[in-house]
């Protein structure tokens, strides 16, 4: 028979659990905090309940009668064995840590976090993107309008898709956008609505609208729209996924009169995207990796800003370089090259350095199969 975390295991038991009562009143526990996770595993077959504690005296009740005599260590999980089995709550504080919860013992339950959606700062300019000049043409559109919402009306550019390699500048272009006109960003992964209870998703989508609307003119952009606009032939479309994707329609439809607000989506694949919310966009702009004097461009750049000198011709590293967006070759061959450069201890980046971090991103791309 073994004891730990005040559980008492016997192997002829088949390792049934029982609590040990509190016996050291110098080891009560005065406060514990707990806050609410979820279960240990999810299914199709049951959904994580939004916990709040509208009675925090009863619930108190609730958590002393059954966890009397568990022990309390910050950071461990109690799970509940009444009306949600098996559901866990993590004990963010225990005053004192390491003690056991008594009759005596204060039980404090966290509310749920609510997803709150704050401006993004930024000093990018258009001119600091490199090329994609169709987009450009268009987000200057888009100033006329958020200059003079009134004007526009019914002709206003409201919805517009990036699509195009990772990399390419679609986000960078949006916060362009923004910090030239001096107007709020307000973005988002399309991922982060996904995943919580339902309902939750499509309350955050109407609440950033909402937002946007009070503080326009104003900017939304939705990256990964894939996450939440898979063709229907692709998933079997989750409850949750489904209240997301008509609470998004809903606001870009204009039923709400978002007036002096333009929501940009971006993906990277929009062929998977459901034709509900494809057809929303008036307007589809491709991004594209950069032509040959692009990269010239964006390597002169970005050697320049570099805390050692390059060793290396840039019209070669054009050439080498064919096929990489912007973000390829700043994060992984001139990133790469530096670090490995540091790494040596050398004066500059040479020819070596760059040789080395254009084979290991060869080596990372190469695709992974299952049974290689």
């Amino acid at each position: 028979m073994v004891k730990f975390n005040n559980i008492v295991y016997d192997p002829q038991l088949t390792d049934k659990k029982f609590p040990v009562k509190a016996s050291d009143p110098e080891r009560e526990a005065k406060l514990v905090v707990l806050q609410p996770v979820g279960y240990p595993f999810v299914c199709n077959l049951m959904e994580s309940p939004r916990i709040d504690a509208v009675n925090k005296e009863l619930f108190e009740i609730y958590a002393r009668d059954q966890w009397e005599g568990f022990s309390a260590t910050e950071g461990s999980y109690l799970f509940d064995q009444k009306l949600l089995p098996d559901y866990a709550f993590k004990i963010i504080r225990a005053h004192p840590d390491g003690s056991k919860i008594t009759r005596n013992t204060s039980i404090i339950l966290l509310e749920n976090e609510r997803e709150e959606f704050h401006e993004v700062k930024s000093d990018i300019t258009m001119d600091d993107v490199i090329g994609q000049e169709d987009a450009k043409i268009k987000c200057r559109i888009i100033m006329r309008y958020l200059e003079d919402p009134d004007r526009f009306r019914d002709w206003a550019p409201r919805n517009v898709l990036f699509h195009g390699s990772p990399g390419t500048g679609k986000t960078m272009l949006a916060k362009s956008l923004a910090n030239e006109l001096r107007v709020p960003l307000y973005l988002i992964k399309a991922t982060s609505l996904i995943g919580e209870h339902v309902g939750d998703g499509a309350r955050q989508i109407h609440e950033l609208y909402e937002l946007a609307s009070k503080t326009a003119p104003s900017v939304i952009f939705i990256d990964e729209m894939d996450a939440i606009g898979l063709d229907r032939r692709f998933q079997s479309l989750r409850g949750d996924v489904s209240e997301v994707v008509n609470a998004l329609l809903t606001e870009m439809d204009g039923i709400n009169q978002n007036w002096g607000v333009v929501t940009i989506g971006a993906t990277n694949n929009p062929e998977l995207l459901d034709n509900a919310i494809r057809s929303r966009f008036e307007e589809e702009i491709e991004f594209k990796l950069p032509g040959d004097d692009e990269r010239r461009m964006m390597l002169e750049k970005y050697i320049e800003t570099m805390p050692l000198d390059v060793d290396f011709s840039v019209d070669k590293l054009v050439k080498l370089t064919k096929g990489m967006s912007g973000r390829d070759i700043k994060e992984r061959v001139l990133k790469t090259a530096l670090h490995r450069a540091l790494a040596d201890e050398s004066p500059r980046v040479e020819r070596e350095h760059i040789e080395y971090a254009l084979k290991e991103r060869d080596l990372k791309s190469e695709p992974r199969h299952m049974f290689a």
